[in-house]
């Protein structure tokens, strides 16, 4: 068995299998439960660790021989001392299962490298940034909006965020309401942030899925600005398999081309994570 570990500020208790080369092991420092199907978990920071704004880690735990890992977007910027992690509870699944109920003091599994396709420098810069999630899908792009880099790339920033019911939706919007009195980018955020949240069940003041209210028009609308144009704009896709492919083929039929950090463009999908 392992000598205990001391990692952070909270003791973790000795692992019970040996831990690859090329693993963390990290301390849980806060969780938040938002509903019986989404959560929040702080963990600690790797000093080594290096990431871009909108990337996502390989995160697992300690409980078998062989970790179960699964992409996890990092809802932190990239300057924040601790990685933050929206999840979703799959009562079933492999992982969530068991991450759901760690509690502060606990140990987390994270792979070194971090990687994504939503970051700023994959996009040409723009006027306006439209972010467009669904559940947890948020997550990349809270860690974008409390990065600097995005306000010096774009004027305008557009969040959207799509979920069944209003209680999904508090994460959100507790996000774009601290943004303005953050003292390290509050500066950089007010009035350049708007948040448009709907509802897919449970009734609200936007109901529908994102891509209905956009060809629709209603979306436009709704916060009274011009259609969305290559021109001018530039959009993050991150969510459902569903939306991704309907989002994708909304915004290639108006003209806009996909980009990637080799060849920026217009817009960028997040592929390996599905919320």
């Amino acid at each position: 068995m392992n000598s205990p570990l001391s990692l952070g500020t909270a003791p973790v208790r000795p692992l019970a299998f040996p831990i690859p080369a090329n693993v963390h092991v990290e301390t849980v420092v806060s969780v938040k439960h938002y509903t019986d199907r989404l959560f929040l978990f702080r963990i600690t920071r790797p000093q080594s660790l290096r990431f871009r704004s909108g990337e996502f880690v390989m995160i697992g735990l300690p409980n078998a021989e062989k970790p179960v890992f699964r992409a996890y977007s990092v809802a932190s910027p990239a300057w924040d001392e601790e990685l933050e992690f929206f999840s979703i509870k799959v009562p079933d699944g492999p992982l969530t299962s068991e991450l759901q109920k760690i509690q502060p003091g606990d140990a987390v599994l994270m792979r070194h490298k971090s990687t994504g396709t939503l970051v700023v420098d994959a996009l040409t810069p723009a006027k306006r940034l439209f972010m467009i999630s669904t559940g947890t899908g948020i997550a990349p792009f809270a860690s974008l909006l409390r990065d600097p880099d995005t306000y010096e790339k774009f004027e305008q920033v557009f969040l959207t965020h799509t979920c069944r019911d209003r209680t999904e939706l508090v994460y959100g919007q507790e996000l774009v309401s601290d943004l303005a009195d953050d003292p390290l980018i509050g500066e950089f955020t007010r009035g350049r942030v708007t948040l448009y949240s709907t509802t897919t069940r449970e009734e609200s003041s936007h109901m529908g899925r994102i891509t209905a209210l956009i060809s629709s028009g209603k979306f436009y609308e709704d916060l009274g600005i011009e259609k969305l144009d290559p021109a001018t704009d530039r959009v993050m896709i991150c969510g459902s398999m569903h939306m991704l492919k309907d989002v994708k083929e909304l915004v290639e039929s108006l003209g806009f081309k996909e980009g990637s950090l080799n060849h920026p463009g217009d817009f960028v999908v997040e592929r390996a994570f599905v919320g």
